[in-house]
């Protein structure tokens, strides 16, 4: 089973990577012993912890490693979505949860951000509705939460890591809708979605430069304990 709960696509388009937020910040207090922990030596269960953007910055390489085992991509896919990443934690609306094992290493994790006109993203799925859909499910909410990535280490997986670390994303939202993208497959990323209660917004749908086809779902929040 492929170990990928939802994945971004917008890697096709560097023109829609910028961010909002400018200043500077303190280096954020977060460890990153992620990749030279052993991953054996775990001494309590996982501890989900949410992360500021600067956070997230600091252990995104460990969090990349992540995604790339549970993907199964080859090593160093990562680092061409390093920047892209990077630029997602900057947007409005900003979330991340990740879940630690002692002493501090990150297992799982997701993050997302506001929705809007102008994301890569948006318009890719704004092409593929209706105008009543894209009403429903895009302009006519007014915002809405993009659920960009959702992964869980490959030897962590289930467990019901993904599904704690999902709920408690969404918890944190205000929107009053959530989105994602996935590709199409029968696994438990998608049964967890069915039992979360998202529905069908695309099937079978082809974002430009991917030639796989993805689902994307959808579902009102907020979620129900």
């Amino acid at each position: 089973m492929r170990g990928m709960v939802v994945e971004h696509t917008d890697s096709a388009a560097p023109a829609d990577r910028r961010g909002t937020a400018g200043g500077d910040r303190p280096h954020p207090a977060v460890p990153t012993q992620g990749r030279r922990a052993d991953p054996s030596g775990t001494a309590g269960p996982p501890v989900l912890r949410a992360l500021s953007g600067y956070e997230f910055e600091a252990i995104c390489d460990d969090l990349l490693d992540i995604y790339v085992a549970a993907m199964r991509y080859p090593i160093g896919t990562g680092t061409g979505r390093r920047r892209l990443w990077i630029d997602h934690s900057r947007r409005p609306g900003f979330s991340c949860v990740v879940a630690f094992e002692p002493p501090r290493v990150p297992v799982a994790f997701g993050y997302g951000y506001t929705g809007s006109a102008g994301q890569w993203w948006h318009e890719e799925v704004r092409r593929g509705l209706t105008a009543t859909q894209a009403d429903s499910w895009l302009t006519g909410a007014e915002r809405y939460a993009e659920l960009t990535e959702l992964h869980v280490r490959p030897d962590r997986q289930g467990a019901g890591l993904g599904e704690r670390v999902l709920r408690d994303f969404l918890a944190g939202r205000t929107e009053p809708l959530v989105l994602l993208s996935t590709p199409e497959a029968e696994n438990r990323a998608w049964r967890l979605y069915r039992r979360l209660g998202f529905r069908d917004v695309l099937r079978h749908y082809h974002f430009t430069g991917d030639p796989r086809p993805f689902g994307v779902l959808g579902r009102t929040l907020p979620l129900a304990p």
